[in-house]
């Protein structure tokens, strides 16, 4: 007896959650990726000029990333995550050159507010009561109007934070997905917040066990085969249209599009999405880092916002980065250096490094842009969406772009 097919379209994260919850069940499962590779915006690829391979952006967990860390389990890349055993952030100053911990305890009751070696310096307990307005359901309203957004407890945590998450101004950003990244992390305490990295790349952590499981499960992958229309007939996909081939559906097939937002509107009749976006620079520095230097360190009154420190290299990350997409690389390169140099205390000249700006990283997270995104369901029965762009109630993250495939696997399984 012939299987049904679920094709998806696009082998990012989205589409790489949604086929390994679909393997090895009732469907045949075929991915078709435009590009020479799978893994979207979370691969990894050799750099000639650093000689290294590197991360097209860097990208962090937290424990409590739930779907990105079941994913992890399923395809067997969570050894590749590292982190520490409890949840423990590095910051620095560097208006002032004062550094700490923020250590929250594991359990759900904030008691880490009420000791002055666990939380932000110069703040006290009473400080982070404002949060608890943000955590009140309601309607979505811009950050700044829901909770203070000034002050040495906003500069020192709240703002990186926030920053980071959205990927977008947090004055401006959605105070919906803030409290969602919330609810599902620090509002559960110190057990949700560990932060993990994948210090072999991303590629070894999520895409290459991805693919192997994938295949080990008669998957088929057709790479360079970028879906261009789609035939629609009766309120379902008929056809998917390849440019060189037109690929007939059969009554049982489905079609899960897990394509970038501009891409699914092509292909969609009056499908809306999400049409602002925010960049991100990523920043990678050949250079050993300091012998017991952390993993990872938060950077306030600067350019640069996160450091991360691999075996070989030094890499940071500057969120809701549209102000300097029109500097030139060298000059940003010299810029974000002289702060990674002061933080890291290396006295030595620009070393080998690579400036990596995508202008379009994210949809903007504010409110008008997030009442833009679309459920994974439409108005075509055997069609549905997954991207991280879609109404997963998150901001655009590696978690929200598993969750939206796992959504629109589970859909899948629904309908049977």
């Amino acid at each position: 007896m012939v299987k049904p097919v679920v094709h998806v379209a696009g082998a990012g994260l989205a589409g790489l959650a949604a086929a390994v919850r679909l393997a090895g069940g009732p469907y045949d499962i075929v991915l078709h990726e435009a590009a020479r590779q799978a893994g979207g915006r979370c691969r990894s690829y050799y750099d000639p000029a650093l000689e290294m391979t590197i991360d097209n952006g860097n990208h962090l967990l937290l424990s409590g990333n739930c779907d990105a860390r079941e994913f992890l389990a399923a395809i067997g890349g969570e050894e590749q995550l590292a982190g520490p055993a409890d949840a423990d952030f590095a910051f620095c100053d560097l208006a002032t050159g004062e550094r700490w911990r923020l250590r929250p305890n594991a359990g759900p009751i904030p008691w880490w507010i009420f000791a002055s070696g666990r939380r932000v310096p110069g703040t006290g307990p009473r400080d982070y009561l404002g949060l608890l307005r943000l955590l009140v359901p309601g309607k979505d309203a811009p950050l700044g109007t829901v909770m203070r957004s000034n002050g040495l407890l906003y500069e020192r945590l709240w703002r990186p934070f926030f920053l980071a998450a959205l990927n977008t101004d947090p004055i401006e950003g959605s105070s919906r997905l803030a409290s969602a990244v919330v609810r599902e992390t620090l509002a559960k305490g110190g057990q949700a917040c560990r932060p993990l990295v994948a210090m072999q790349g991303l590629s070894a952590a999520f895409i290459e066990p991805a693919l192997t499981y994938l295949v080990t499960r008669g998957a088929k992958f057709f790479f360079e085969h970028r879906l261009r229309a789609i035939d629609f007939a009766e309120g379902r996909a008929n056809a998917l249209d390849f440019g060189d081939d037109m690929l007939p559906l059969g009554a049982a097939d489905k079609i899960i599009l897990a394509v970038p937002p501009s891409a699914a509107r092509d292909l969609v009749p009056g499908l809306q999405t999400p049409g602002a976006y925010r960049a991100i620079v990523n920043a990678h520095f050949k250079i050993a880092p300091p012998q017991d230097f952390p993993p990872l360190m938060g950077i306030v009154n600067g350019t640069i916002e996160w450091l991360f420190a691999f075996p070989s290299r030094l890499s940071v990350t500057i969120s809701g980065a549209d102000r300097l997409l029109d500097i030139a690389r060298e000059e940003l390169a010299e810029r974000i250096w002289a702060e990674v140099a002061k933080v890291t205390q290396i006295e030595k000249p620009l070393p080998t490094w690579q400036i990596i700006k995508e202008k379009r990283a994210t949809f903007a997270a504010t409110v008008e842009e997030n009442e833009r995104r679309p459920g994974a369901g439409t108005a075509y029965a055997n069609l549905l969406l997954a991207g991280d762009w879609t109404a997963t109630g998150l901001p655009a993250t590696i978690e929200g772009a598993i969750r939206s495939g796992h959504r629109a696997a589970g859909m899948v399984v629904a309908s049977q």
